[in-house]
């Protein structure tokens, strides 16, 4: 399929951006689109920073590997609960409203973490980690594009998507050092990241948003269209822009329609709910999906098998370099959305289906042979499929989504992400235990592979309008 370039504005472009107060025309310096990704940044850290410090805990306080995959299984808990409320409020309430909470949770988190003395101070942990990044990847990431306004949307979703792997990157390679050349590595490691979540504390207090007026948790909700579980209702079809369809952005009109709970406007509907997007637009998240998930699940395998596979290969229990693994996978996934920003958006998300496949290629050779160099491309390749599925899933929604809507549609992507991402390896980890690391990694990883090729195949069959460069 060729792909043309068109004009892609943003929903509301068309009527003018709503003003941020002190800035004219609602124009902001580039330097503000930036810093507003740094909250994504700095809560992701602290998502991944104990992961090498699992081994110093399992050793004082003698925990099993199955404890170690509920404490891990309460992060994802956390992370979908948030997921469930965290669009919605933000859509209705404001960015700041849900991201400041968010980050007292995490400084919060870091106490327990320093101070955790048995398992139950972990989940705990653990658990209010999930909840702040939850809360973060739906109002964080939309803070962003809120900042950046309708011209700076593909921008917007490049930072956003960079600033969440960057951080995710960082955590455990930031961990591995401080926890191997300081003394008290528990204490130590958090209390260097409470001073980042301070500072992205001070990013939110001036952050150029404004609260969502009535108008815009009104927009485009006349009909929707939503996850599982979305039933039947009737909501006010509100004043603001309908749907953005090749580059033309068409005024939703005034009036009521009949549509599902998940897809009804923010303004409207239950608090909690399964996060949907508004009708017109479930093509873009199934799509985005599709590559998201499985990029995403094969760098929480990678992440999980890597210290098991370098203490193979290496005979290494070393943290800074199990660190750095993580942190050269998650570069990976920054470097590579940078690289690929100016391709189509079909073509970027058939890249990363194609990056998934090779990946777990890779880590199967990887375990088979004892090759370091495959277990290394392999933790690349996997890095470079979630990047691109992440940008090319984040880009389909900005460019199709009302902004009073935003939030919630990246929690519906990142749902659709984080519940294979959380749920499969923990089962590769059981069956790795039943039937050895590996035959557990080629059955999980060949799995994987065809999953990531069908959503590439979802992808080809499935793109119906032109693929926009992202800039």
């Amino acid at each position: 399929m060729t792909e043309t370039t068109t004009d892609v504005r943003a929903p509301g472009a068309a009527h003018g951006a709503p003003g941020v107060p002190g800035v004219p025309g609602g124009d902001v310096p580039l330097r503000w689109v930036w810093l507003a990704a740094w909250p994504v940044t700095a809560v992701f850290v602290l998502s991944n920073a104990a992961t090498p410090l699992y081994v110093l805990w399992q050793r004082e306080m003698g925990f099993s590997r199955g404890t170690l995959t509920v404490v891990f299984a309460c992060y994802i808990a956390g992370l979908l609960g948030s997921l469930l409320v965290s669009g919605v409020v933000s859509d209705r309430l404001g960015r700041k409203p849900v991201l400041l909470p968010a980050l007292g949770l995490a400084l919060v988190s870091c106490l327990v973490f320093a101070t955790a003395g048995g398992v139950a101070a972990l989940i705990v942990a653990r658990l209010c980690t999930g909840i702040a990044v939850g809360a973060v990847v739906s109002a964080g990431m939309a803070a962003v594009t809120d900042v950046a306004g309708p011209a700076r949307r593909p921008l917007a979703a490049l930072l956003a998507s960079c600033a969440m792997v960057f951080g995710a990157g960082s955590g455990p390679l930031l961990a591995g050092v401080l926890s191997e050349t300081l003394p008290g590595p528990t204490v130590t490691v958090f209390a260097v990241e409470a001073v980042l979540l301070v500072t992205a504390v001070a990013v939110v207090l001036r952050m150029p948003v404004r609260r969502p007026t009535r108008a815009d948790t009104r927009s485009g909700a006349g009909s929707g269209s939503g996850g599982p579980g979305s039933g039947a209702g009737t909501g006010n079809g509100g004043t603001g822009n309908g749907e953005t369809r090749n580059g033309e952005t068409r005024n939703g009109g005034t009036g009521s329609g009949v549509g599902n709970r998940a897809g009804a406007g923010a303004g409207g509907g239950a608090w909690v709910r399964v996060p949907g997007v508004p009708r017109g637009a479930g093509r873009q998240l199934a799509l985005g999906i599709a590559v998201f998930a499985p990029g995403i699940t094969a760098t929480s395998f990678v992440l999980s098998l890597g210290p098991s596979l370098l203490s193979g290969l290496l005979g290494t229990g070393s943290r800074i370099v199990s660190g750095a693994l993580a942190f050269v996978m998650f570069l990976s996934a920054t470097g590579v959305q940078f690289a690929v920003r100016g391709l189509g958006r079909r073509t970027i998300l058939l890249a990363g289906a194609a990056a998934t496949v090779l990946g777990m290629l890779a880590l199967v050779t990887a375990v088979h042979t004892g090759s370091v160099s495959a277990l290394a491309g392999a933790a690349l390749l996997a890095g470079a499929g979630q990047g691109m599925g992440q940008l090319g899933g984040l880009s389909l929604l900005n460019s199709t989504v009302p902004a009073g809507r935003l939030a919630e549609a990246n929690a519906a992507l990142n749902v659709g992400g984080y519940l294979p991402a959380g749920v499969l390896p923990v089962t590769a980890g059981y069956l790795s235990d039943a039937v050895g690391l590996t035959a557990g990694a080629t059955v999980f990883g060949t799995a994987l592979a065809a999953l990531a090729a069908a959503g590439g195949g979802l992808v080809l069959r499935g793109w119906r309008e032109p693929a926009e460069p992202l800039g």
